[in-house]
């Protein structure tokens, strides 16, 4: 870890890790997929490829407040049937990180982000129709044993692990699989909590094995992760009450101009 770069950041910089890390806790307990704009700020104001790593025990403070908030409406089925194909995207992910220096990372992260930009306006297209499917908030989905319901499970599980490990940005993809098999509000965010927990929690060793997490970056984390316990108080209040069409709205272009100057740094 560039201790140079932790330890000489600008009270502004540090201002926006810490914005970023309450943005963490209100994506994990109101718009899951949000935090590609904290993954924005993070390898904007850190070296890209050890953003990660510094981001990742966040993201993990963030889970653990989402999954004791909403861990009733879990669906374990649908979570069985992702997590082998999740392990095979995180171990595509941890080979490309062996390879790649900042630049390709960075590069990648801005790419990710604009194609997660992407899946996020195809999947709010999509919403009004799946929702159409589901009856209530506490509906289970609709079954996704079928070959074709199989394929896609393997299909986003690579996809999504091979994004949260290389970029932690695997919550657009996950978003888009878990509201194409019919879940509603709270199923959604339980399901998503437990999932993202499980996997975030699989990846540290992988992530320490790099070298993107180390002392150095977990006393960073220490003094950032109490910004994310406020965001996940007012992700829990907001969830009944936002606007998730105009809050997603200023999601995507936020997550666009991310990955826009990421791309032209």
């Amino acid at each position: 870890m560039n201790t140079m770069t932790l330890w000489h950041m600008t009270h502004w910089e540090f201002a926006a890790l810490a914005a970023a890390a309450v943005l963490v806790g209100f994506s994990k307990t109101a718009v899951s997929g949000a935090n590609t704009v904290s993954l924005a700020i993070f390898a904007a104001v850190l070296p890209a490829r050890e953003s990660t790593g510094v981001l990742l025990p966040i993201l993990i403070a963030g889970d653990v407040l989402a999954v004791l908030t909403y861990r009733r409406h879990a669906h374990w089925p649908t979570l069985w049937r992702l997590f082998p194909a999740v392990a095979v995207g995180v171990v595509v992910g941890t080979v490309f990180l062996l390879w790649a220096d900042d630049e390709v990372v960075r590069t990648s992260i801005g790419a990710i982000l604009l194609f997660m930009a992407g899946v996020t306006v195809w999947r709010r297209r999509r919403a009004e129709a799946e929702a159409s499917e589901s009856v209530s908030e506490d509906d289970e989905p609709a079954a996704v044993s079928t070959p074709a319901g199989r394929l896609k499970a393997r299909s986003y599980g690579v996809l999504g692990g091979f994004t949260t490990m290389v970029a932690n940005a695997g919550g657009p993809v996950m978003s888009m699989y878990l509201l194409s098999a019919g879940f509603r509000k709270l199923g959604f965010l339980g399901t998503s909590a437990f999932f993202f927990l499980i996997v975030n929690v699989s990846k540290v060793p992988f992530s320490a094995g790099l070298g993107l997490i180390d002392g150095h970056s977990l006393l960073l984390d220490a003094a950032l992760v109490l910004f994310v316990v406020p965001g996940a108080f007012l992700g829990k209040w907001a969830v009944s009450r936002i606007n998730q069409r105009l809050f997603e709205q200023l999601v995507i272009a936020a997550t666009v101009v991310g990955g826009a100057q990421l791309l032209l740094r």
